[in-house]
């Protein structure tokens, strides 16, 4: 599957290519009261797991669901008049489409969105009723971004770029303000990575807020995460250029970004500490965390800083670590799968399959061998009809829900040992 190619860079429309404190600043006066000072709350849960004192900063409370409304709207606020009454346009399969469209129809401004043509229905649908105009054009983000480009050159609007952008990247930085105020002890932020606006305004925030330089200007750890297939600001980060493994398809697509942004890559490579990737694997694995003992659900990107700890728990093992859950906007279909491997994987649910004599009798006595080893059966497959199995036999298959893998040993050695040999299968 051939992944997004970089989104074109684009002569930014602001008095600065920098991003400072004081712009953080500046967006946070701006945003109050029209985005959510989301919770930075503790996870006793989350801490018992990772041996870290854990807190989860959720932006799946913001009005679209992730962290994307601060950027846009702080965006926006800096138009003219006469862009305003033009109105403004972007590029996204997503959150920042979500955002644009949520924030520029309170501010009254009209906003066209691009998708490209394999965007899900149930996205574009929400897109426009959050008001924006919506074009559906490209194969990917990057060929979107090119007819966005094309159809703003022509009509005047502004192009709302979704990171590389200082007043994008100052309005996500207001995260880092908010985690500073709540968390004030806290040693480590882990935050996910795309493009890198979410880190790269999170960093000028922590590292340009004076009241808490000391000696050691790097008290405060910050450390982004991206997903193994799409790690061109981590390579970027620790000195390799060349390209990475680009296009694997993830189910963190909100971060499935093949190039950094030419504003994110230097400050996140001067002010960040640590760039790693995640698998695919453990962000599902993250995802499931989340839902059961946090009771959030959270999209692939939003998971991505919980799989870093997972990953190397000695690293955060009794610190006090902010985990930035960037948004909540998964599929349901894509939810319902994560949650079914996930139990998998955990061993509470497996799959069985079983050859036995086709006479009467059978199919209750193995039922009454998983009964007794405290199973519960949550489907059952009785087939005699294919080739490969004996006249006169039948196979059963059993999905079977269990307290863990232990347990799910028991129960096939219970059967084992009653005279059904069964094999272990994929769900």
């Amino acid at each position: 599957m051939p992944g997004p190619d970089p989104l074109p860079a684009i002569a930014v429309p602001v008095t600065t290519q920098r991003v400072t404190f004081d712009m953080v600043q500046s967006a946070a006066h701006a945003l109050a009261g029209h985005v959510v000072d989301t919770p930075c709350a503790a996870s006793p849960a989350l801490s018992e797991l990772t041996g870290a004192n854990v807190y989860v900063k959720l932006e799946t409370f913001q009005r679209t669901g992730s962290f994307k409304d601060r950027g846009a709207r702080n965006r926006l606020l800096a138009l003219s008049s006469a862009e305003r009454a033009r109105g403004v346009i972007a590029a996204s399969a997503g959150n920042h489409a979500q955002g644009v469209a949520y924030h520029a129809r309170a501010l009254g401004i009209p906003a066209t969105i691009v998708v490209p043509e394999r965007t899900p229905f149930t996205k574009i649908a929400r897109t426009r009723e959050l008001g924006a105009s919506v074009v559906v054009r490209g194969v990917d983000v990057a060929a979107a971004t090119a007819v966005a480009l094309e159809l703003g050159a022509v009509d005047q609007l502004v192009f709302v770029h979704p990171y590389d952008d200082p007043l994008v990247i100052a309005g996500q930085g207001t995260i880092g303000l908010e985690i500073l105020a709540a968390v004030p002890d806290v040693d480590v932020i882990v935050a996910p990575v795309g493009g890198g606006g979410l880190l790269a305004g999170i960093a000028v925030a922590v590292r340009g807020d004076a009241s808490r330089r000391s000696a050691d200007d790097r008290a405060i750890e910050l450390m982004g995460v991206q997903t193994q297939g799409y790690p061109a600001m981590v390579r970027g980060f620790h000195g390799d250029r060349a390209p990475g493994l680009v296009g694997e398809a993830t189910i963190a697509d909100g971060i499935a970004v093949a190039a950094a942004g030419t504003l994110t890559g230097p400050i996140v490579r001067a002010l960040v500490d640590d760039l790693v990737t995640v698998s695919e694997a453990r962000i599902e694995e993250s995802i499931t965390y989340l839902l059961e003992l946090e009771k959030t659900v959270t999209e692939g990107a939003g998971a991505a800083p919980l799989a870093a700890m997972l990953d190397s728990p000695e690293r955060f093992a009794g610190r006090t670590v902010v985990l930035v859950v960037s948004g909540g906007n998964i599929e349901p279909r894509v939810l319902a799968s994560v949650i079914l491997r996930g139990l998998g994987r955990q061993g509470r649910l497996v799959r069985i399959l079983v050859d036995i004599d086709d006479t009467p009798g059978r199919l209750a006595e193995i039922a009454a061998v998983i009964a007794g080893a405290g199973a519960n059966v949550v489907e059952v497959e009785h087939g005699r009809l294919t080739s490969d199995i004996a006249l006169q036999r039948a196979r059963v298959s059993f999905v079977l829900e269990t307290v863990d893998a232990a347990h799910a040993a028991r129960v096939f050695d219970a059967m084992r040992a009653a005279g059904f040999p069964a094999e272990q299968h994929e769900l």
